[in-house]
């Protein structure tokens, strides 16, 4: 999340929604954003059925034309189903991948319309990625 706000001039032009789970620094966003939270299924496999199910109905709802995300296994089913129905994905590989892709990023490198890494070293196990360089 942190990454993406450093792109603020970008998507404040535009009728956005966050997607994420709880923490400190989103339910402060939700202040003044629009934010649906979903639950932050880790490596518990009842959670990823419920995250999945959120992600499939908060897709079903908002009908993104584009989701950018940056990260986190939260993100990985909401990509999923947005790209399903018919949804561009933008994916940026999180700063803190030097060397070596992230869970998220490889789960997505399919299915993104466009995949932009930070680092040259990513090039190897991202082929359709473009190196953005930092966003920071």
């Amino acid at each position: 999340m942190t990454q993406l706000q450093h792109l603020q001039k970008i998507w404040d032009k535009h009728d956005c929604t966050w997607v994420t789970f709880r923490r400190g620094m989103s339910e402060d966003m939700a202040k003044t954003h629009k934010v649906r939270f979903v639950v932050d299924p880790g490596r518990n496999p009842l959670l990823m059925l419920v995250n999945l199910f959120q992600a499939f109905v908060l897709a079903l709802r908002l009908r993104p034309r584009v989701v950018i995300a940056n990260g986190g296994g939260v993100v990985v089913p909401f990509c999923w189903w947005a790209r399903l129905m018919g949804a561009k994905v933008v994916f940026i590989e999180s700063f803190s991948r030097v060397d070596h892709p992230s869970w998220s990023g490889s789960l997505i490198h399919p299915i993104a319309s466009l995949f932009i890494i930070q680092w040259p070293g990513l090039a190897r196990f991202y082929p359709k990625a473009v190196n953005g360089g930092s966003i920071f």
